[in-house]
């Protein structure tokens, strides 16, 4: 058997060829939703089915025989694996699904046309085996009926060749295709842990509905889902025997090679480092392409500890200094015909891997720092504490391995075991969390009407009320209900509204609902089931039922003070570009009446020269009076343009831009909105930023306010600064003048103050000198003192020795602030000739102040928490003295 009887097909060759052929046989092609599943069971989109679990679940029917998709994938349950041959965190997911459009007869028959004809694969049919479930006939009769032999036909239990959502609900018996990579691979027959046979395409034939008592009932009617991998199938494809042998991530292990002088397949250590970074980029590439953002926690963590991994095996591969953009880059250029989206976030990804890395890279020297403090501490031959490693592990991010390599240099072994129970531990709470039923948190009341109705018609961009809308239905506690009567709390879909749904930030409006003598206040509007608008109201006069034509009013006022805030939002992110780079994007944002919130990726605080440009670009552009303009084009138009788009909103075929100014010249800020605007940027009227923070890990916040909130908050600061000039007693004009004024004197009264209180002329000094004590070769003071900061016990000392007049002599003192203590020891050389150790002395006493310190012989300090203890300190000091 040769690997060369077959043609060759690259990565994206055998990705479109895929989704044609199934488009030719009636599926509709669907894109590969967000990373970010839609589905708040899922940390991350892991399964090409994700994205159609309510059609699955017969909330929602497809008007196609059935579906198709590349669906970009993310698992990390078993990280540790990847390296290896096989396992991967990223894979592309090649799928075809249907939700009883199609049989399992045709989608037996279409995965083998796809794979044998010569117009697709072309594999040759001698090399494929398939697997059934063990009582499965039918699907055994299916394949022979494509000419499969029997000989090429095995049975596999349950933990092989049959899925199931949960304990109960869907499930049903799986089909699984092998290609035979050839006898120098191990492996007897499909399903053996060898490679010989390697497992590319499964099919899920869904058709019961397993009940508690375990019997299995058919369902309504039979899903078909089948899986097969990209990577698994571009090698083969390829004459290659494992995943990291395709174009795709052999092209990136080159990348490893170049960077480090190593080459792939020059060591088992080399090659899982090469093999990990090219998997770990390509991942995290994708990861912040659809908007994660690294952290501590959910996805955040899992992009953290991925681009940290690789950052980690860079290092162990010889690497230094910044590289993982060099990564990124040829991501990008593999895979952005395919994914535009890598291509418009390319300043974002670099941005974000570059502060991550320098982050990391000081982790790393500082963790190396902890470990080798605690290594030094230990006796020879004594093994590291699992607790330490497990700690740098998991609070500072410092890897296991590194942590080893370290530890078994300075001939110190590490307790793994007691690391592996802690890991284990943690592991097992990850799974608690993680195993929840996916298939019982996607079931909503809004997913089924969505499926029932037509879109909500949205009249709102050029309307403010309409007197003819249609009640099509009515949901109380989640159920649909008839009618409401007054007092009631219902929500109501209309088949169109002027009223805008809560989404892309901006909150949903308010107003009133009549019919009739009926009247129902609209306490809040949401957008459900990505096509409904569902307005939330309280019945205050009569009753509403289904089918009733009502007259639906906003709240004008508030409508207007929400355009504004919007506006004023899309103007806010286009100078941020301008003023702090292009790598600033929109990581949430609240636009509500009475102020805008905006969060955005970027990496320190801004300046109060940053904000102040920012604050004064928005404010040109409001009074430069440009207007507003919308147009509706094709989403493949818009993204020819520089217009700016969520990264993880999934646009419909056509989509919204809004743009300032009607001429090229005169637009400053464009972006994909299907919220509602100012007619013209003087609208808005003034712009004022008034706070800026941190939320997160590379996320800033800032909240700002326009028109009559940002007038009535420069009026109250007004205000203030007016009253500070009377309490002055000055011109407002001169309140900076009068504080500089006094910051000058309070500093002189302060230096006079400590000068009198800690000074060789003070009292407080003069009195610890003459109750000093006479010790054989010095005099000794041991002293209480008041009013003197821990700063300020150094003068002191120098204020005793001046009144000692160069008369050997050393000193205890101490000093408090509120419930904070200090103290400090000093000697001059005779005294520490004649026995005196300052060090030591603190070393003694500073438990009674709950504090520590450290210091030499000549002069030591110590702070502590409790201040009721410096009493004790100072006898303790008296005792140890000998005074």
């Amino acid at each position: 058997m040769t690997g060369t009887d077959y043609k060759t097909m690259t990565t994206a060759q055998i990705r479109e060829n895929f989704l044609q052929f199934f488009e030719s046989k009636g599926c509709k092609r669907y894109p590969s939703s967000s990373l970010i599943p839609d589905d708040p069971s899922l940390l991350l989109a892991n399964a090409g089915m994700n994205q159609f679990k309510e059609y699955y679940q017969g909330i929602k029917t497809m008007r196609e025989i059935g579906a198709t998709s590349c669906q970009k994938c993310l698992r990390t349950n078993d990280i540790e694996n990847i390296g290896d041959a096989r396992h991967l965190s990223f894979f592309e997911m090649l799928g075809n699904f249907s939700f009883g459009g199609y049989t399992k007869a045709q989608a037996i028959a279409w995965a083998w046309e796809f794979i044998t004809s010569p117009e697709h694969l072309g594999l040759p049919k001698d090399r494929l085996y398939v697997t059934v479930f063990t009582n499965d006939d039918e699907a055994c009769e299916l394949w022979q009926e494509q000419g499969v032999d029997l000989s090429h036909i095995s049975r596999l239990g349950e933990e092989d060749n049959f899925w199931a959502a949960g304990p109960t609900g869907p499930c049903g018996p799986c089909s699984e295709i092998y290609f035979d990579q050839g006898p120098e691979f191990e492996g007897e027959k499909p399903g053996d842990d060898g490679d010989r046979y390697l497992e590319f395409w499964n099919l899920v034939f869904t058709q019961f509905d397993r009940q508690e008592d375990g019997s299995m009932p058919e369902l309504p009617h039979r899903n078909i889902d089948t899986g097969m991998g990209l990577e698994r199938i571009a090698a083969i494809m390829q004459h290659q025997g494992s995943n990291y042998e395709g174009d795709v991530l052999r092209t990136l292990i080159a990348v490893g090679e170049k960077l480090s002088n190593k080459r792939y397949h020059e060591t088992a250590a080399t090659d899982k480092s090469l093999r990990i970074l090219a998997d770990h980029a390509r991942a995290c590439t994708f990861m912040i392409g659809d908007g994660i953002l690294p952290g501590n926690e959910g996805r955040g963590y899992v992009l953290r500890r991925l681009l940290r991994r690789a950052i980690y095996h860079g290092r162990l591969l010889g690497i230094r200094g910044e590289f993982m953009r060099t990564y990124t880059h040829e991501v990008m250029r593999l895979m952005a015909t395919s994914y535009p989206q890598l291509t418009e976030g390319k300043d974002r990804i670099d941005a974000i891997v570059s502060a991550e890395e320098q982050r990391f890279c000081a982790t790393l020297d500082a963790g190396e720092a902890l470990l080798n403090k605690e290594l030094a501490q230990l006796p020879s031959g004594k093994p590291l504490s699992g607790e330490v490693a497990f700690k740098l592990h998991d609070t500072y991010g410092f890897p296991i391995d590194l942590t080893c390599e370290i530890a078994e240099n300075a001939q110190h072994p590490t307790d793994m075991d007691t690391f592996n129970a802690l890991m284990e531990d943690q592991k097992a709470r990850a799974r608690a969390q993680a195993n929840r039923d996916a298939w019982g948190q996607a079931n909503s009341i809004w997913a089924s009407l969505s499926d029932e109705l037509s879109e909500t018609e949205f009249l709102g961009y050029t309307q403010n009320s309409c007197d003819d809308a249609r009640v099509l239905a009515l949901v109380r506690d989640g159920a649909l209900v008839p009618s409401a009567s007054c007092g009631d709390v219902v929500d109501v879909i209309l088949d169109k509204t002027p009223f805008y749904g809560e989404r892309g930030g901006q909150v949903g409006d308010t107003g009133t609902l009549r019919c009739g003598e009926s009247v129902l206040h609209v306490d809040d509007t949401q957008h459900q089931a990505h096509i409904l608008i569902v307005h939330t109201c309280t019945v205050q006069k009569g009753s509403i039922a289904k089918g009733d034509t009502v007259s639906a009013q906003i709240d004008v006022t508030r409508r207007e003070l929400i355009r504004r805030n919007h506006t004023a939002t899309h103007l806010l992110q286009a100078a941020l570009k301008q003023v702090l780079g292009k790598h600033v994007s929109q990581a949430g944002s609240l636009v509500a009446p009475d102020r805008l919130r905006f969060d955005f990726t970027h990496f320190e605080a801004l300046t109060r020269d940053q904000i102040d440009q920012v604050e004064a670009i928005v404010n040109r552009e409001i009074f430069a009076a440009e207007p507003m303009v919308t147009r509706v084009v094709p989403l493949a138009e818009a993204r020819k343009t520089d217009a700016i788009a969520l990264f993880d909103e999934m646009y419909d075929a056509d989509v919204r831009i809004v743009q300032t100014g009607s001429s090229e010249d005169a637009v400053y800020s464009r972006e994909l909105c299907g919220g509602t605007h100012v007619r013209n940027t003087a609208d808005i009227g003034y712009f004022k930023i008034i706070s800026e923070t941190s939320v997160g890990s590379n996320v800033r916040r800032l909240e700002a306010l326009t028109s009559c909130g940002a007038y009535e908050y420069v009026d109250a600061k007004l205000s203030e600064l007016g009253q500070l000039a009377s309490m002055l007693k000055c011109r407002e004009d001169d309140v900076l003048a009068r504080v500089d004024q006094l910051k000058s004197s309070l500093s002189a009264a302060d230096k006079k103050l400590k000068a009198a209180l800690s000074g060789s002329s003070s009292d407080q000094v003069s009195s610890a000198v003459s109750s000093a004590y006479n010790k054989s070769g010095y005099k000794l003071v041991i002293a209480h003192v008041q009013h003197v900061e821990a700063k300020d016990l150094r003068s002191m000392w120098d204020g005793i020795r001046q009144c000692m007049n160069q008369t050997p002599c050393a000193c205890v003192l101490a000093s408090s602030t509120g419930e904070k203590a200090a103290l400090l020891a000093a000697a001059t050389d005779d005294a520490i000739a004649a026995g005196f150790d300052a060090a030591q002395v603190i070393k003694a006493i500073a438990g009674a102040i709950a504090g520590h310190g450290g210091g030499k012989a000549a002069m030591a300090q110590a702070g502590g928490t409790n201040a009721q203890g410096i009493d004790d300190a100072l006898a303790q000091a008296r005792t140890l003295l000998n005074v």
